[in-house]
């Protein structure tokens, strides 16, 4: 294992890799616990369809400016698409012009064929749209990688330096306006940081798989902690984990890394599901011994 990873640090495109999937493992699950509690936990897939659009209109962008790497111009695409798709999900959802699962939807749908209609103008095929949706990390480049980087460490100062106030809205978005918060700008937050963690991991998972990143490690966190923090550090964790695991197993398996990385997430919460009852059951008959022991004890 150590020849392994020695072997994989050697080559400068698998060290940006191992970096990006860290930040993207350790960043997804930050926001997807604030959108858990809020139950938008289909947000990030509704904003990951509207990137496509974003990673379109920058290859676009780049045809009509003639740059030698069209793609250069797909990343910061796609960020500005997924946050004005972050945004529209909020004012219609706050108007109630459209409920949150017809807004998401809209943008399912125009998220998908606005990417391929616009691909098709720039004089792309779908198969360019193909790394973006399935996750295609062996193309990260070095901009891609400082680029990942400075976004995550946003993502980290708002969901993890704002903790208390995003905590309060998603616990109880009545008293935490009650109490003076700004729930609006809030609401907004949210929803813009979802976007940009979406940008984030769209290289490792795609953007068809980013929602399960983003959400299946706090699920697996919940069944086995009992507060929000501790649920976010242990999605983190799990998160950093599988994706991890998940790029070096496609480095040795031709398969799919964003599959990979979210089968693995998959499993675990699969695995935790079995787990946890048996060892609540082992939990509750070793306190009921121990109770028995103690009026025993005393009847003695």
């Amino acid at each position: 294992m150590i020849d392994l990873l020695t072997e994989m640090l050697s080559y400068g495109l698998l060290r940006r890799a191992l970096v990006v999937a860290a930040l993207v493992g350790l960043s997804a699950p930050v926001m997807g616990t604030y959108l858990v509690a809020r139950r938008l936990t289909l947000l990030g897939d509704g904003i990951g369809h509207m990137a496509l659009t974003g990673v379109a209109a920058g290859w676009l962008m780049g045809a009509w400016a003639g740059t030698a790497d069209q793609d250069a111009w797909a990343m910061p695409g796609a960020i500005i698409a997924a946050a004005a798709g972050a945004l529209i999900i909020e004012y219609l959802r706050e108007r109630g012009r459209a409920s949150g699962d017809v807004a998401l939807a809209l943008l399912f749908y125009g998220g998908i064929a606005g990417g391929v209609l616009l691909i098709g103008i720039a004089g792309g095929t779908t198969a360019n749209l193909n790394g973006y949706l399935f996750g295609s990390i062996s193309t990260v480049s070095t901009a891609d990688m400082w680029l990942s980087l400075i976004l995550a460490l946003v993502v980290f100062a708002i969901g993890i330096g704002m903790m208390p106030a995003l905590f309060a809205l998603c616990h109880d978005e009545e008293h935490a306006r009650a109490s003076g918060l700004p729930v609006r700008l809030l609401s907004v937050l949210i929803s813009v940081t979802a976007a940009l963690t979406v940008a984030i991991a769209m290289r490792v998972v795609g953007a068809l798989l980013v929602s399960a990143l983003m959400i299946v490690p706090v699920a697996t966190a919940q069944q086995v902690t009992r507060s929000f923090a501790a649920t976010m550090r242990l999605a983190m964790i799990i998160g950093l984990i599988v994706s991890e695991i998940g790029l070096v197993i496609t480095y040795i398996k031709p398969w799919s890394p964003g599959a990979t990385v979210v089968m693995l997430a998959v499993g675990l919460y699969a695995l935790v599901t079995v787990i946890r009852p048996l060892l609540v059951t082992s939990r509750e008959r070793s306190a009921s011994v121990e109770r028995e022991s103690v009026v025993e004890g005393h009847a003695g």
